[in-house]
């Protein structure tokens, strides 16, 4: 990179660095504290890398256990928090004495458990008054890092339940339970893995840290502007092209970004003031930019860390929950493009000019050098790596490890001619930049995504690897890539870019554990709230209030519950609101969709209450993510939410039909042909849905065009809602054929199994699951006991014996003693998919509608 554009590279990190901090509240300390802030920032960093490479095994030297692991790393966090946060937002200067006391004391409380791990667990359930008085000093310091760092909502919510799980016994009957006393609550949620030091605060010090530390390594080494610039080259000649751009960038922010309000104020202050230029208004141009944002949490393979978090919580392999949410990504960000399209054609707004006229051919070789480059370079990492892996199945990751360093050599060598004539990062945009140079000035900020992707779908790594070697490899190229260039140019100071790429590195690393003290303080605090779930039961509560207020009915059960977790979202960021909306509203889903006939897949429960506490996060009066986009364009908050809301309605409908239509998580789906079906008609679905939501196809659509438009949205969106009253879609069987259908089924399929028998609350249920089947298996009680379900048979069917523990069976209810009365598989029918044909109709009878009034009058 030329020195202007290294310069504005380092300006716009830091512009965007200061409009985070100031976003979230950071303090602005003195030189010497902001050292310290740096040192324990990158020891947290050397920690976690530390912990997920495979030197501990190794070496055998500090290896770590889980509950350790996460103990240190709450430690860093609540350190952090109290140094790094003040009492009161927007004071500056360095923390006064009594934080400090206060970091110290969190500190030493969250490591308790590390340091003492043996002697906590060698009288679990027991606790000393030490350990009660450690457990009571760190759970209050937690509550009161929270409110620095999340501020007020969360807080309410631990303290409300917290106080709930104390007078149990006073509340209304419906909610009552029978308490709990102050020692033993202490030692629930602070001395066991039941409460703070539970799940969700394991995967914040696994895998969400190092996929955020990799987010903050490329935004260091300048992949951020990067993908800003290459989007705007891409699209911004277009109707609305620095809008649809904006879209593109938050997308490729979302992929590696963990958290709506952050992927706002990273790409906000460049594409806002960029929207609001080609004449949309500040409320649009804000609200276009929070609805991308936000549709950044939806994105694999990051998903604001939930995608993670539903590894433990579904238990299923992270490469099947990005697979499940491939459609609603997809459908989410082709849909706001489409959106602003629309925006754009009603009022008539331009693109950006171009900086010189360009003839097709010129324009065609450079889409093809730069767009098709980019393309390649992702094929052909994935192609060579499937084919060394097949050659060389005990030396690929080695081979491929050569191969990568050398493609970066090469294609940042490829670099050096194209980056004087891109604008430094943070000048702004007023003419499309040149397509190619922009596009090929960067190209090898793609390999370690690359890298990432095929650790884990070619070489099958297990994420918490995959990612220590993607960020290894990132890390190398921050370290490197200023040397490289100096060197590639001839110049002499190559010493001194070193030294300022060993400070990209330090940096890089800081920023990576600043952004993670949010998500592990979330984290931690939502484990009050889990543990309130486990030592209380209100998650049953929950369940039968819904029931009660549904009546039974599945959409209006599904309705509530998207309401609930609209409040429950509220003020809370992505990671936080996905942990307390799934543990409290995803098996009230299952539930009582089991309980009305409706099988619903535990992961389509879990996409459900994630989608719906994400729209918290724009929807007023507490949306932070338009609150965020508003302050930037200087727009009304309480509009922009409006707006945004109106713009995301998509997101709210998806939900609903995936819940009714697994189909649509491609679960079911066989064969490509199949895939692509179902991809194209959900795609098409959306696209129709928008045009009915913004009232406008070609041109402005009557009411009887909205309303067929709507009513083939639901065809495509869930054609068994019209084929299935025709044709009962599943054949019930029982006894032999039963047993002929278990062990019949394909591998990897998943079963419609109907239990019946007594909870252990002394409940009496039948109980309708998906229940997933691997690999085929000579018996229909082998094939069951390797799913986790030990049965036997006899003159009344399956008997349930046993449920392995975490298995997706105990996920979805299934309990010692119930029976299996029926599976179902489907009957003879014509396919639902035929009824994609009369909603296509539908459409087409609209189009033409509008083309005829479309159409200039004839002479």
């Amino acid at each position: 990179m030329s020195d202007a554009s290294t310069t504005g590279t380092d300006a716009a990190n830091d512009a965007r660095r200061r409009t985070t901090d100031n976003a979230t509240g950071l303090r602005h300390a003195g030189d010497s504290m902001a050292r310290l802030l740096a040192f324990a920032a990158v020891g947290w960093s050397a920690l976690q890398l530390w912990v997920a490479s495979p030197l501990p095994e190794l070496f055998g030297v500090l290896v770590l256990n889980e509950t350790k692991v996460r103990s240190l790393h709450l430690a860093f966090a609540v350190l952090l928090a109290f140094l790094a946060y003040p009492a009161r937002r927007g004071a500056s200067g360095p923390p006064p004495r009594i934080d400090l006391v206060l970091a110290v004391l969190a500190a030493l409380s969250a490591a308790y458990l590390s340091v003492f791990y043996d002697s906590v667990s060698a009288h679990t359930g027991d606790p000393t008054g030490l350990e009660i008085a450690v457990a009571a000093c760190g759970l209050a310091l937690l509550l009161e890092a929270t409110r620095r760092v999340l501020g007020l909502p969360m807080v309410v919510m631990a303290l409300v339940l917290l106080g709930y799980v104390f007078f149990g016994e006073r509340m209304p009957e419906l909610i009552a339970h029978k308490g709990a006393s102050f020692g033993r609550t202490m030692s629930h949620m602070w001395l066991t893995t039941e409460g703070v030091f539970g799940v969700a605060l394991g995967v914040s010090a696994g895998l969400i840290f190092l996929f955020v530390l990799f987010g903050a390594l490329l935004e260091t080494a300048g992949a951020g502007s990067y993908f800003i610039r290459s989007a705007v080259a891409l699209l911004g000649h277009m109707r609305g092209g620095p809008a649809k751009a904006a879209v593109v960038a938050s997308a490729a922010t979302g992929l590696i970004s963990g958290s709506s309000i952050t992927n706002v104020v990273t790409t906000g202050p460049l594409t806002i003031p960029l929207i609001k230029r080609v004449g949309y208004p500040a409320e649009k141009a804000a609200a276009i930019e929070c609805a991308a944002s936000v549709n950044g949490q939806v994105m694999p393979p990051v998903m604001g860390a939930a995608a993670f978090l539903m590894v433990e919580y579904v238990g299923v392999p992270y490469v099947q929950v990005l697979k499940h949410a491939l459609i609603s990504a997809m459908v989410s960000y082709l849909g706001l493009l489409y959106i602003v399209h629309l925006e754009a054609v009603k009022a008539d707004l331009r693109g950006l000019p171009r900086q010189r006229s360009r003839r097709w051919h010129r324009a065609m070789a450079s889409f093809a050098l730069g767009f098709l480059g980019i393309a390649l370079v992702l094929t052909v990492v994935s192609v060579i790596g499937s084919l060394v892996h097949a050659a060389l199945p005990q030396l690929s990751f080695l081979v491929m490890a050569l191969l990568l360093l050398a493609a970066y050599v090469v294609l940042l060598r490829m670099s050096l001619p194209h980056a004087g004539e891109v604008s430094p990062a943070d000048a702004p945009i007023t003419a499309l930049p040149p397509f190619g140079p922009t596009l090929r000035s960067g190209m090898h900020f793609l390999l370690p995504v690359g890298a990432l992707v095929w650790n884990l779908v070619v070489e099958q790594l297990a994420p918490t690897r995959a990612a220590f070697w993607a960020t290894l490899f990132l890390a190398f190229i921050v370290l490197t890539q200023r040397p490289l260039l100096a060197w590639f140019r001839g110049e002499h100071g190559i010493g001194d870019a070193s030294r300022r790429g060993l400070q990209d590195l330090i940096d890089g690393l800081a920023a990576g554990a600043r952004n993670m003290v949010a998500v592990a303080i979330a984290t931690a605090t939502a484990g009050i709230i889990v543990g309130t779930v486990t030592l209380t039961g209100v998650g049953l509560v929950m369940t039968e209030l819904v029931t009660a207020l549904s009546g039974g009915n599945i959409i209006v059960m599904l309705a509530l519950v998207a309401l609930i977790c609209l409040v429950l979202g509220m003020g809370l960021p992505t990671t936080a609101n996905y942990i307390v909306v799934s543990s409290l509203m995803a098996p009230v889903i299952v539930a009582i969709g089991a309980q009305n006939g409706l099988f619903v897949p535990l992961i389509a429960a879990h996409l459900f209450v994630f989608y719906f506490g994400l729209m918290a996060d724009i929807t007023p009066p507490v949306g932070l993510a338009s609150y965020a986009a508003a302050s930037i364009a200087i727009a009304n908050p309480i509009r922009t939410g409006i707006i945004a809301f109106r713009y995301s309605m998509r997101m709210a409908l998806l939900p609903f039909m995936f819940v009714l239509n697994p189909k649509l998580l491609l679960i079911g789906v066989d064969g490509l042909g199949h895939t692509f079906i179902t991809l194209a008609s959900a795609t098409l679905a959306g696209f129709a849905f928008i045009s009915v939501n913004q009232g406008w196809l070609l041109v402005r659509s009557t009411g009887t065009e909205r309303l067929a438009m709507l009513l083939a949205v639901f065809m495509l969106f869930n054609p068994g809602m019209f084929m299935d009253p025709l044709s009962p879609p599943y054949t019930q069987l029982t006894g032999t054929a039963a047993e002929q259908a278990i062990v019949e089924a394909p591998a990897d399929t998943r079963m419609r199994v109907l239990f019946a028998g007594t909870t252990l609350e002394g409940d009496a249920v039948e109980r309708g699951i998906l229940l997933p089947l691997g690999k085929p298996a000579a018996t229909a009680t082998r094939r069951l006991a390797d799913n986790g379900i030990g049965t036997v048979i006899s003159e009344a069917g399956f008997t349930v014996t046993r449920v392995e523990f975490g298995s997706q069976a105990a996920k979805l209810g299934v309990e010692a003693g119930f029976r299996v009365i029926a599976v179902e598989v489907p009957g003879n029918r014509i396919a639902r998919e035929w009824m994609f044909l009369p909603a296509l109709m539908l459409i087409a009878w609209v189009l033409r509608r509008q083309r005829l009034r479309y159409a200039p009058a004839p002479a």
